[in-house]
């Protein structure tokens, strides 16, 4: 029996242990202690922190794991990527990883390289000088920790005004001694799920975002096919290789966000794992196979094929889905909630909720602070965003809590 060790036993990577054990390998869990939902899932469950590469690849080495992996989560690349360079498994290297993990590093490959992004600059938290270092930069910006994921430790600033409470976000959400400033690019803001394998994009799949208009956009749903003007789509594919090229990312999911200006593509960040927010589930309904179970395949040495499913015509059969996160407008306890949704409707793929009545949760603001999610397919595109919200009408989550 083979051996696949997954870091991270939170909610998006449920669904990977869970199609790890569908394919009938051992499946190892490692992950801090906590109430996570992937622990009861697992064969075996190691309670170590996913960033402490020694620690894991220790546990790799006297497992003898046959492949390293994540879902949703930027925290244990770098440790992937380290336990895979260590033994030899196929996955992103430490250097990959080391990349895609620091959005320093990764704007200035992407400057090297050519690609299209925003002008951005590197600020010493120890510095309190901003105006020097900014020369040259229009706001509105967005100071960004360099290390953090899920949308946190990012905030929009409009004026210098703002320069306080932004790096005080910036600093809450790091491990880092400095962050980035860079321009805030107006536009149609998407994103793609892709893989690269042996060096070879394997598919690009744009999808649109719905956001959640915080202190910046945070995605709270998404939906594919998202149809970019057709004269544009070759530069969503160029910039993509480009960026995949300068990160030196190969056999991993890659999750891009993009923003499209004047029919310009410019990437604003790629992260070397399949995306959270029901992204991985979009894959596999969008192509018609089991997204996870392919990761995992890749991750434990085979070959595979990315191709969509075919009709009884030989034509790829493509679904049109779309999702969104359930959230609360409050911190509070959840009081009581309930689905009226027809159980038996085949358009309904999905209604998740992660917490029970009497759990405490909190108001969103970004992605884990998720309640829950709704995922739904259609004939088409508008049928299938018709449907989401018609389940969305059809759920009701009370939460006790101060507005």
């Amino acid at each position: 029996m083979k051996k696949i060790l997954i870091l991270g036993a939170g909610i998006y990577q449920v669904p990977l242990i869970r199609a790890a054990k569908r394919m009938g390998l051992y499946t190892i869990v490692a992950s801090i202690p906590g109430n996570y939902p992937g622990f009861p899932l697992a064969d075996k469950v190691c309670y170590e922190n996913t960033v402490d590469h020694e620690a894991i690849l220790k546990i790799a080495r006297e497992e003898n794991v046959d492949g390293i992996v994540t879902a949703g989560t930027d925290v244990a690349v770098i440790t992937i990527g380290r336990v895979c360079d260590a033994l030899g498994l196929r996955g992103l290297s430490a250097e990959a990883a080391e990349i895609a993990s620091n959005k320093l590093a990764m704007k200035s490959r992407y400057e090297e390289y050519g690609v299209r992004t925003a002008r951005f600059r590197k600020i010493p938290f120890a510095r309190e000088d901003y105006e020097e270092l900014l020369e040259g930069l229009e706001f509105p910006l967005i100071f960004k920790s360099v290390d953090s994921s899920g949308s946190r430790g990012i905030t929009r600033v409009d004026s210098p005004a703002d320069f306080r409470e932004a790096r005080h976000n910036a600093l809450e959400n790091t491990r880092s001694d400095y962050f980035i400033a860079e321009e805030f690019i107006e536009g149609d803001e998407f994103g793609a799920q892709a893989f690269v394998q042996d060096g070879k994009v394997e598919f690009i799949l744009p999808h649109g975002d719905y956001v959640f208009r915080g202190d910046t956009g945070v995605p709270v749903g998404h939906y594919a096919p998202f149809e970019t003007d057709r004269a544009c789509a070759p530069d969503v594919r160029e910039q993509l290789e480009k960026a995949i090229a300068a990160m030196k990312l190969d056999n991993c999911a890659i999750n891009a966000d993009f923003i499209m200006r004047d029919g310009k593509t410019y990437v604003l960040e790629l992260g070397g794992r399949s995306g959270a927010t029901c992204l991985a589930e979009l894959v596999s309904i969008y192509y018609g196979f089991d997204y996870y179970e392919k990761i995992l395949r890749v991750a434990l040495g085979e070959h595979v094929d990315f191709r969509a499913t075919k009709d009884d015509s030989g034509r790829p059969r493509l679904t049109p889905n779309a999702s969104m996160l359930l959230t609360s407008d409050r911190d509070g306890v959840i009081l009581s909630q309930e689905n009226r949704n027809d159980p038996s409707d085949p358009d309904i793929v999905q209604i998740q909720f992660d917490y029970a009545p009497g759990d405490s949760v909190h108001a969103f603001r970004v992605g884990p602070h998720r309640i829950g999610h709704v995922i739904t397919k259609g004939d088409t595109l508008e049928a299938a965003v018709a449907k989401l919200h018609q389940a969305l009408e059809h759920i009701d989550i009370r939460v006790a809590g101060e507005e």
